[in-house]
């Protein structure tokens, strides 16, 4: 099971009257952008969460697999419209209380995506129509969804304890998103598992920065982290490294990274006074694989702390060159 978030819009009453999710092949240029292509990867049982003006307003179970042909035939209009969409029909469970983005933003920026995120920082949603929803995220947005829909306020309930049960019993929406959060987590608990054995055994069972060899202390650590990788790159054994506690939460907080070819990089935010404290060392290179290669390079590119200052500092220095050379052009 995937999960999407589909931004709706003025679209969502028309579509959730005619069961459905659908959008055209191509835009008004010809090109196939990418929240419409992604539309092909919805399978049968895949939840979508229904975002319209700041709102999670609905929740929805496709009910089949994406279509692709002519408006005229997969809409059932019948109007000549030879207009190529794709087509998914789904079950919809409107929500009695939609969850605001805008308030709930904070508690969902750490698990939105680095690219193809369905908001901006402050939960305004992105153009396009069909994201992808990692399932950390997902979990996030049922558990917001089932405080609004699900619980009963807290003064209120010893009182409707009883009526608590007997409402949420037979609660279609309660069943779906307890299913829903048992089928991602067990999706996360069973890829993070598969992931961690095969990594273990390429980096011999130890930490390459300090030989820690204690397994309860290693951790299997991803380079590219489950929010941004696709199913086969989160259980890819080289999308990542086996460090010690210590050392991977440097890594998963880009205090530090590699290369590809394994020269450890310390941000400057750790003064060199404490790198042996925190057992690191400047020189240090570990063992890497040509499939390294590509992760480490994401790595360094998005979560290294020091990517920005690299950056920025870049910038300054081509503004200076250039401001230097129409200084000495106007002075000659």
């Amino acid at each position: 099971m995937n999960s999407f978030i589909v931004m709706q819009g003025e679209t969502y009453q028309e579509e959730k009257r005619m069961g459905l999710l659908w959008t055209p092949q191509h835009d008004k240029s010809g090109m196939v952008p990418h929240s419409y292509r992604r539309m092909e990867e919805i399978k049968k049982g895949d939840r979508i969460f229904h975002y319209v003006k700041g709102f999670i307003i609905a929740i929805s179970v496709a009910k089949e697999n994406c279509r692709s042909g002519s408006k005229s035939r997969l809409l059932n209009t019948s109007a000549d419209e030879d207009e190529k969409i794709f087509a998914v029909s789904a079950e919809y469970h409107e929500l009695e209380n939609p969850l605001n983005m805008g308030t709930y933003i904070t508690e969902l920026n750490s698990m939105l995506p680095v690219k193809y995120s369905a908001f901006q920082e402050d939960g305004t949603g992105n153009p396009g129509y069909l994201y992808p929803c990692n399932e950390e995220l997902a979990i996030k947005l049922l558990e917001g969804i089932s405080m609004l829909n699900v619980y009963a306020p807290e003064e209120e309930q010893l009182e409707l304890v009883m009526e608590v049960v007997r409402t949420t019993e037979h609660n279609p929406l309660v069943s779906l998103i307890a299913e829903t959060i048992l089928e991602a987590k067990t999706k996360m608990q069973r890829g993070e598992q598969q992931f961690g054995k095969r990594l273990s055994r390429l980096w011999n069972k130890s930490c390459p920065l300090c030989g820690m060899d204690l397994e309860p202390v290693l951790k299997a650590t991803y380079a590219k982290p489950w929010k941004d990788s696709s199913d086969p790159e989160r259980l890819d054994p080289y999308n990542g490294v086996l460090l010690c506690s210590n050392h991977n939460a440097m890594y998963l907080t880009g205090l530090i990274s590699f290369n590809a070819n394994g020269k450890l990089q310390i941000a400057k935010k750790i003064p060199a006074e404490k790198y042996a404290d925190y057992g690191l060392n400047e020189k240090a290179k570990i063992p890497v694989y040509p499939e390294n290669g590509v992760y480490f390079k994401w790595h360094r590119k998005n979560l290294f702390a020091d990517k920005r200052t690299r950056s920025i500092s870049l910038k300054k220095e081509l503004v200076s060159a250039e401001n230097k050379t129409s200084e000495r052009e106007q002075g000659e």
